[in-house]
């Protein structure tokens, strides 16, 4: 006589309406459809009278949105979020010392440009995944390279507050997974980047560039001692190029996202600007961490609270049955964690970061719905008491 066949646990009644949890490229804005974009200028020379107009706009839009300083200049640059950090660090460093501030995978890669590639001396204050380095060694003399958010680690700075009003040197801030999303110390940077796929779900590949009076005054005062791509190029004889801040970019933009970016910032600014995309994504984040509360398998990878990203969330496994297993054994685990709630339709893209410890990745940012992170937690153990179940029996 036969055994009756093992069942796993029941699969939960309710979807995500929306799966897409990617924290690059993000989530598209609720009711986005590709009709949207037919007021965009295709077939035209983006130098065209109509095309540097949609160029200034979004560079108009983003200012109103996100809440630049008027005295801020925004322009629109090649390669994304490392095409506007690279052209920055490239063009601004030099004249003082340097310090980075490395935390995650993006961070360490900055510490790479600077160290190997520019062969400047640096400073790096550094911290393992899920924590912070410590910020009182932050100088007030040194130019300082940090993220904001740690897109691959959850991790964010909490404030400001580490930066000196009366510093020497800039503050050169990656915020591309905290822009839209967190509130952001003007007063403390001088230059932030983003990329148009994160917070607002945009299309790839176009980088944003903000620079303070401060930015500026060292552009025009400094001359780097290394050639100069010509993408990198932001000065013509000794000044700063400020048609790049006017809607001519230095290389050809693609109209249709530039099209999709203008429809989100017009849909941000609708449901209230920059003080609805932060309790959105505060709102999501709030979702994630009642049920990590209840759920003794998962944990932030972000130990404290303060520090905890509302927009890139990472989760670690800490059921002792998996934390038992061997490093492999773990990665393993995590990867078929993602893989099930992928092949289920319920979270697309949902696995941690390659170079980051193994677990989820969840994106909590403003056009992601919080009912849909509601619908979602229920899989998320679901799929946990599959793979442990299998785990047991093995």
């Amino acid at each position: 006589m036969t055994s009756p066949a093992r069942s796993g646990p029941a699969k939960p009644a309710m979807r995500p309406a929306r799966p897409e949890f990617s924290s690059g490229p993000c989530a598209k804005r609720p009711g986005w459809a590709p009709e949207n974009l037919r007021t965009a200028i295709l077939g035209r020379s983006h130098r065209s009278k109509p095309g540097k107009a949609r160029l200034q706009a979004a560079i108009d839009r983003t200012r109103e949105v996100l809440e630049v300083p008027g005295d801020y200049l925004i322009g629109i640059v090649p390669g994304s979020d490392t095409g506007a950090l690279e052209m920055a660090l490239w063009s601004l460093l030099g004249p003082r010392p340097v310090q980075l501030l490395a935390f995650e995978s993006f961070g360490k890669d900055w510490v790479t440009d600077v160290v190997k590639e520019l062969k400047l001396p640096a400073e790096v204050l550094s911290a393992p995944y899920g924590a912070l380095p410590d910020l009182t060694k932050v100088s007030a003399e040194a130019d300082l390279v940090f993220t904001w958010n740690g897109t691959t680690s959850g991790v964010r700075v909490p404030n400001g507050d580490f930066i000196s009003l009366d510093r020497a040197g800039l503050t050169i801030c990656d915020a591309t997974s905290a822009c839209f999303a967190q509130e952001l110390d003007w007063a403390k940077l001088d230059v932030v980047t983003f990329s148009w796929q994160k917070a607002l779900g945009g299309e790839a590949a176009h980088g944003m560039l903000i620079l303070s009076p401060r930015a500026v005054a060292r552009l025009e005062s400094h001359t780097p001692a290394w050639p100069m791509p010509k993408l990198f190029r932001l000065t013509k004889g000794g000044k700063l190029n400020r048609e790049i801040f006017e809607g001519a970019t230095i290389n050809t933009p693609s109209m249709l996202c530039v099209e999709d970016y203008l429809d989100t910032l017009k849909w941000a600014a609708s449901i209230g600007g920059l003080a609805e995309l932060r309790r959105r994504a505060d709102e999501n984040l709030g979702v994630l961490a009642a049920w990590v509360e209840r759920t003794p398998w998962v944990d932030f990878l972000a130990a404290d609270p303060a520090t905890r990203s509302n927009t890139s969330v990472c989760l670690n496994v800490v059921d002792p049955a998996v934390s038992a297993l061997p490093a492999e054994g773990r990665a393993d685990f995590a990867k078929k964690l993602a893989a099930i709630l992928e092949k289920e339709g319920v979270a697309l893209d949902a696995g941690g970061y390659r170079d980051a410890p193994p677990g989820l990745r969840i994106w909590c940012g403003a056009t992601v719905e919080a009912d849909d992170l509601q619908a979602l937690t229920p899989w998320l153990d679901w799929a946990f008491a599959t793979l442990a179940a299998e785990l047991t029996a093995a």
